[in-house]
């Protein structure tokens, strides 16, 4: 996904309207007020570390459709009613099923002999290998070179995919962005071109020898082939040793991944009801499920623990909000978005309002700010928080990106606003669907300020928007 940086409207926004707030003293002053004491009963009680530890240690990983994504909804559904919500219930969805298998196999033997061993994960949805599959391996150092490819000289053999995320991308989610149809496209890319499977080095802008997963597409009337990415750290060994062989290398690759029918799941949903809007409804929330390797610490328990932290620190300072807070745990954002679809789907054939909804999906890393998908007006408004969130170091203020679970509510509401909470991101694909991503790397005074943050967003939104 793309985040943008702020734009010269927005700065010319920021620089010739008076705050709302500089109009108003008083409002200043106890918006401040109520910010310190979000931060402060945050940071001095919160719950959302021993949430998270909860969540990654009792439960791990939960793809949708495994045990544990369903033991997930229950621990979602109990963790919930035990914060003094006044409804918690269970939407039903239904959700793709796909299961890795046994632990995938890769090597490739040299113009010596020798045999070096790959660390690979199967790409999720991929097909299996069916056995062993072993074909000569062609490399390509950019899905464009792929594409330019001719047919008749790569046909019929496994397909390397060597292109890195950008170093020189300060934002790396644009950098992941950059490289994501190589995963999301490249078996359909290599397919086309007559291949046999395709690997793809995993995204990420470190070196280390854990795979990356995530989601990939196939294409009707397109053979379906198998597709996994190497680590970052084979895949820099095996590109040297494909730009200096002289000889033919042959890879060797074992998946048996498979593909069932859907199955029945659950979004997890808690409210603390409007006392003046009941029927205007504020979502906060993350996505419950997780990719099948380390424990989906950052991606995204960090997101569910962030949202119900943030709704259980109003309750606990006894506010009472105008309109209705909804706290949403998304069942399947990570291989089809069922939670998020279903969920706007519903509220778009029921009598509410959704007003705004706000998704925390970037890991628990320091906070920096919003990126708001909306209107000016909304826009204006987002900005128009500076002067309050400036004592937090919540400076990054920005158009930009809601959320893959919150997007879908844009159909349906076209005039509702969708923020992003904006944390630091330069560690976060270190550990994005892959075996790092561990409760051991999430740090408690960020995740709790992280929590603070969204708290207070939604407390200005309750009031102002």
């Amino acid at each position: 996904m793309r985040i943008p940086q702020i734009t010269l409207t927005a700065v010319i926004i920021l620089a010739t309207q008076f705050s709302v707030f500089s109009q108003n003293q008083t409002n200043f002053q106890k918006d401040s007020t109520m910010l310190r004491q979000i931060f402060d009963e945050t940071l001095e009680n919160g719950r959302a570390y021993e949430d998270l530890r909860s969540l990654t240690k009792d439960i791990g990983a939960r793809l949708a459709g495994s045990a544990s994504a369903d033991m997930a909804v229950e621990w979602g559904y109990n963790k919930l009613n035990s914060y003094g919500f006044d409804k918690v219930y269970k939407q039903e969805i239904e959700v793709p099923h796909w299961e890795r298998g046994t632990t995938e196999k890769a090597w490739y033997t040299d113009t010596d002999g020798n045999i070096h061993q790959l660390n690979i994960l199967a790409l999720g949805g991929s097909v299996a290998t069916e056995g062993p599959l072993q074909a000569e391996l062609v490399h390509f150092k950019t899905r464009e070179d792929l594409q330019n490819a001719k047919k008749k000289d790569v046909k019929g053999k496994i397909f390397f995919i060597s292109q890195p995320m950008d170093q020189k991308m300060i934002e790396t989610f644009d950098a992941y962005g950059a490289c994501y149809p190589i995963r999301g496209l490249g078996a359909i890319d290599a397919a086309k071109k007559g291949a046999k499977a395709v690997i793809i080095r995993s995204l990420s802008l470190s070196e280390h020898p854990h795979p990356h997963t995530g989601t990939m597409q196939y294409e009707d009337g397109v053979t379906k082939i198998p597709a996994a990415a190497i680590s970052t750290m084979d895949a820099t060994t095996l590109e040297k040793h494909m730009m200096t062989t002289r000889g033919v290398t042959k890879l060797m690759i074992e998946m048996n991944c498979q593909t069932f029918p859907p199955k029945k799941s659950h979004n997890v949903i808690a409210e603390i009801t409007g006392s003046e809007n009941p029927n205007h409804i504020i979502t906060v929330g993350g996505h419950l499920d997780s990719w099948d390797v380390g424990e989906g610490a950052h991606d995204d328990g960090a997101g569910i623990v962030h949202s119900m932290e943030a709704a259980r620190t109003l309750i606990a300072l006894n506010y009472q909000p105008k309109n209705t807070i909804r706290v949403v745990f998304f069942m399947n954002e990570e291989n089809g978005n069922m939670g998020g679809k279903t969920y706007a789907e519903l509220m778009g054939q029921s009598k509410e309002n959704h007003i705004a909804a706000i998704e925390s999906d970037r890991g628990g890393f320091t906070p920096r700010g919003f990126s708001l998908d909306g209107n000016d007006r909304q826009l204006k408004l987002l900005l128009s928080f500076t002067k309050l969130f400036e004592p937090y170091l919540l400076q990054q203020l920005e158009e930009g990106y809601g959320g893959v679970d919150i997007t879908p509510l844009k159909s349906e509401f076209k005039d509702i606003a969708l923020f992003g909470f904006v944390p630091d991101s330069q560690r976060y694909f270190e550990i994005h669907h892959n075996a790092n991503d561990v409760f051991e790397t999430v740090n408690k005074r960020e995740l709790h300020l992280g929590a603070a943050s969204i708290s207070s967003l939604i407390y200005l939104l309750d009031n102002y928007l």
